[in-house]
């Protein structure tokens, strides 16, 4: 029954029955109490709760009792075989016990918790200092003056409102010599104590057995307790917390190495102690007297407990204030030091309720796992302290504080009042000693004890905690300490643990560790397994019935249609990649034992490519889309749609796959796959991030200035990598376009060939008769041009003309202003025959010192531009030359005087030397870098 319900009948047996209950026909928890003390008084008198007198009348117990007790001669009721010297301070202490329990009020009665915690009490301390008493040394106490008690477990602890004649007793007594009592007294507060311990309804235990678990307000679970032998000392000495009875109530201080703090609250869930921090402030009487300073920290090496990172906050209160905490770390003992900086002009610029965000206060995270730390401040005051005498830092709880204007004012104001006890601050504790067994064998000093606990890892610092599994509830560091939750039990006597435990039209079942939802007759599962429904009636199963056939009939329709669909597209992709060659591709990737191509589905592209979307197209060319596309979650790749394909050229595009794929040059774009089940396959490239050579030399920002060894390492690695396809693969491969556009550059300026080979879809040999010029303008070669003969020198021809791109910073095909547009490679020979080319070199690039390189640069170009192919040097030697003429800068850019050649073209000019051992060799990756940025 809850307290304010009304009840019809009475139950019960006379003289028993709370008069209260009986008047106000309400039963309560103190009804029981009243009982209990009549049972109280069985054990100490052996009277029967309605026994005969004298002159045989019926008379009640605890009537005849509470007179006598008010008269001071109950003694005369007690047992004699029980009463002597050295017994009579516990038979004093239980019958005041028993008068309390029966008190006309119920409010005035303690609870059954209460009288609990004082058999407890006197359980363990029988008869301390019975030698001391004295019968008649007690003073007489008016009962119905007396107020009601509470009584805490720790035996130096008592709080009681009015200081009960109970509490005022016991403390003088319990001196520390034990004095043997009778064991027939040991016996009747042995049965007392059973006999309360059933009848109080409490919370599962959270204290080990006799051990209190309060201490004033504040509950004390283990493995934390009140004194060393009711706390786990072998995990930590600084779980045992000391209550300080000089207050009232009385107060838990927990202690870290150098002093004690008082324990605002302890939870085992979270795993956290609440205490009470303290606070640095500094103090000014004028701008030129010493300060009143005071420094705070905590010192938690060796104790389970590191300030939470995330519950609290470091702050400082003032006006042109640095707060700083510095400390050292647990795992590491590494120097930490944070701080944060607090200004204002006067109390006005400041509001109350405004966050901490530096005007009057501020505020800052701390990192995990401190073992110490201490708080600091560090203030001009010379402008302030008329109006902000004081300042103020401390590491406190997050959102506990908000800022008041009163608290810059006024001296120590902050401290004294809303921070008089300290601030709150919250630790994190655990078992540091240890962590999970994880399937290894459990050890010894395994603090999770209760057959229905987990363990979990600490979040702040080494260690772990204990918490009851799902379903569970209580204190895990104690055998059987987690219980099982009643869920069904909650929601009788809740509303509220219905939305939590739901059980719809059903019946609760309770089942260890969760509960069931059962459903009665005519009804059934809902579906979710914690509700139930009525069951359909027969229309209502015919319609049911119909709807859900019309539902499947509809859904097999479209699973069917869906299905052939889906049949349909994939041979659709079957047929494309037979017809694109992927059986062989297949076929050739396990005969050569290749294993360096990707296979790459359509949906992976499209995926990729975010279905072709145009923020991801790179180019756009006479092949062709390039778009950039993301494989694997995070490897970026350059992606080639193809618009068209020649159908002759479908037989050669697997071989043209493997060769390319098996390319691995530093300075070409590698082939990473294709993708065959498409009428056009596509191709997938490496990306390379940092735009083509073309946009480098001609871009919007044309006129940002390009040293000369970047400019010879540019062209060095292109020549490298046309050189390796011509004559180090397996297959001799002709690029066929080359120009600035396919030379791409990475983040360090270092050059890629791209758009080679099978990238156009085409690969000739030297001697094929080709019917359709393929090129670009500016760049073909006019020998294969005449004779549709495509080779290598064709290559070494379009080179040159990239070569005079890089000297000239002109596209191939260029407009002057004056004669409209022309081509580079035949302007540029012309100039040279007449000496003048150096007129079209790069401004930016013309120093006396290389000008030899410049000249000899150009006469490479020259070579390369030969009318007749086999007149032109091939790739190697382009290459080769290149790498001498770098070599030949880098000496000369080292000489401290420069060296004055004219531009010209004459024979007695100097020639490239043959010999690269004259030059120095050295790392040139570097020097470019710098001297482009």
């Amino acid at each position: 029954m809850n307290e304010s319900e009304f009840i019809m009948f009475v139950q019960g047996t006379l003289g028993y029955l709370d008069p209260e209950s009986f008047i106000s026909h309400r039963l309560t928890d103190k009804s029981d109490v009243y009982s209990f003390g009549v049972v109280l008084l069985e054990l100490m008198t052996r009277y029967r709760a309605i026994y005969a007198n004298s002159i045989n009348e019926k008379e009640s117990l605890s009537y005849s009792f509470l007179l006598m007790f008010d008269q001071n001669i109950h003694r005369n009721m007690l047992d004699r075989e029980i009463m002597d010297k050295e017994t009579m301070v516990v038979l004093e202490k239980l019958s005041i016990l028993a008068a309390n329990c029966l008190r006309p009020r119920g409010d005035d009665r303690p609870t059954m918790k209460e009288v609990l915690e004082c058999l407890q009490m006197i359980r363990r301390h029988p008869m301390h200092g019975a030698s001391d008493h004295k019968g008649d040394s007690y003073a007489h106490h008016n009962y119905e003056g007396s107020p009601s008690m509470v009584v805490h477990l720790n035996e130096t602890i008592y709080e009681s409102i009015e200081t009960s004649r109970l509490v005022d007793d016991l403390k003088p007594h319990f001196a520390p010599q034990i004095v043997r009592s009778e064991a027939s007294v040991l016996l009747m507060l042995i049965v007392f104590h059973a006999m309360a311990i059933s009848t109080t309804t409490s919370e599962p235990a959270i204290s080990l057995p006799g051990c209190p678990d309060k201490c004033g307000n504040v509950s004390i679970p283990y493995p934390f307790g009140i004194s060393a032998g009711c706390s786990a000392t072998s995990l930590s000495s600084y779980f045992t917390i000391t209550c300080n009875d000089t207050f009232q109530p009385p107060r838990p201080m927990v202690r870290d190495l150098l002093s004690e703090t008082e324990v605002i609250d302890i939870s085992l869930e979270r795993g956290e102690v609440r205490v009470y921090g303290p606070v640095s402030y500094i103090c000014f009487s004028s701008n030129t007297t010493i300060p009143e300073n005071h420094t705070t920290g905590f010192t938690l090496e060796g104790t389970p407990f590191v300030p939470s990172t995330t519950r609290n906050r470091f702050m400082a209160i003032g006006c042109h204030t640095l707060g700083i905490i510095g400390g050292y770390m647990h795992s590491n003992s590494n120097l930490y030091v944070a701080g944060c900086y607090s200004y204002c002009q006067s109390i006005n610029s400041t509001s109350n309720g405004a966050p901490c965000t530096g005007m009057g206060c501020c505020e800052t995270t701390i990192i995990p796992d401190l073992k110490d730390f201490a708080v600091i401040l560090v203030m001009n005051q010379s402008a302030v302290w008329e109006f902000n005498p004081c300042f103020y830092a401390m590491l406190v709880e997050a959102g506990w504080y908000s800022f008041r204007q009163q608290d810059l004012v006024g001296h120590l104001r902050f401290v004294n009042g809303r921070a008089s006890r300290g601030v709150p601050v919250i630790h994190e504790w655990a078992i540091r000693n240890g962590s999970c067994p994880e399937g290894k064998k459990v050890p010894k000093d395994y603090a999770c004890v209760s057959s229905n606990s987990k363990c979990v890892q600490a979040s702040n610092s080494q260690g772990y905690l204990c918490k009851c599994s799902e379903g569970y509830e209580g204190n895990p560091y104690l055998p059987e300490g987690c219980q099982d939750i009643d869920e069904c039990k909650l929601r009788k006597e809740d509303p509220k643990y219905k939305e939590l435990y739901p059980c719809r039209h059903g019946m609760c079942q309770n089942i260890p560790g969760g509960y069931l939802c059962k459903c009665g007759v005519g009804k059934r599962q809902d579906g979710t397994n914690y509700g139930c429904q009525p069951v359909l009636n027969y229309v209502e199963l015919v319609v049911a019935g119909l709807s859900v056939s019309a539902i499947v009939v509809m859904a097999l329709i479209c699973f069917l249609v869906m299905k052939l669909q889906r049949r349909k597209y994939r041979k659709e992709k079957e047929e494309y990649f037979k017809q694109n060659g992927g059986l062989r591709l297949f076929d050739e990737m396990r005969s050569r034992q290749v294993d360096t191509i990707l296979i790459l589905t359509e949906r992976e592209i499209k995926k990729a490519t975010e279905n072709y979307s145009d923020d991801r197209v790179l180019g756009c060319g006479g092949h062709g889309m390039v778009y950039r596309g993301t494989l694997d979650g995070d490897k970026e790749v350059a992606i080639k749609k193809s618009k068209v394909i020649d159908d002759d050229c479908r037989e050669e595009f697997v071989n043209e796959i493997i060769i390319l794929s098996q390319i691995n040059h530093r300075n070409i774009v590698r082939l990473l796959g294709c993708c065959l089940e498409v009428d056009v396959p596509m191709l997938v490239y490496e990306f390379v991030s940092n735009g083509t050579l073309s946009e480098f030399l001609h871009g919007n920002d044309h006129r940002t200035p390009i040293p000369l060894d970047l400019r010879l390492n540019i062209a060095t690695q292109s020549a490298e990598a046309l050189a390796y396809i011509h004559s180090s693969t397996s297959r001799t491969i002709l690029h066929g376009d080359v120009k600035s556009l396919n030379i791409l550059l990475d983040d360090e300026y270092n050059a890629k060939v791209a758009d080679f080979g099978a990238s156009a879809l085409k690969s000739m040999d030297r001697n094929d008769f080709i019917m359709l010029i393929q090129g670009t303008l500016g760049y073909l070669d006019p020998e294969t041009f005449v004779s549709h003969h495509l080779t290598d020198k064709s290559d070494t021809y379009s080179f040159g003309v990239v070569l005079l791109e890089i000297m000239t910073r002109k596209k191939a095909l260029y407009n002057d202003n004056l004669n409209g547009n022309k081509a580079l490679s035949h302007i540029f020979p012309l100039m040279f025959h007449q000496k003048r080319h150096c007129d079209m070199l790069d401004f930016d690039m013309i120093d006396d010192k290389v000008m030899v390189v410049l000249q000899k640069l150009a006469e490479l170009a020259m070579h390369c531009l030969n009318p007749r192919g086999d007149d032109r040097p091939t790739m190697k030697e382009v290459a080769e030359s290149l790498q001498m003429l770098r070599r030949l800068h880098m000496q000369l850019v080292s000489k401290s005087s420069p060296t004055r050649v004219s531009c010209s073209y004459e024979g007695s000019s100097m020639s490239i030397p043959s010999d690269p051992m004259k030059y120095q060799s050295m790392e040139t990756a570097k020097l470019i870098k710098e001297n482009h940025t």
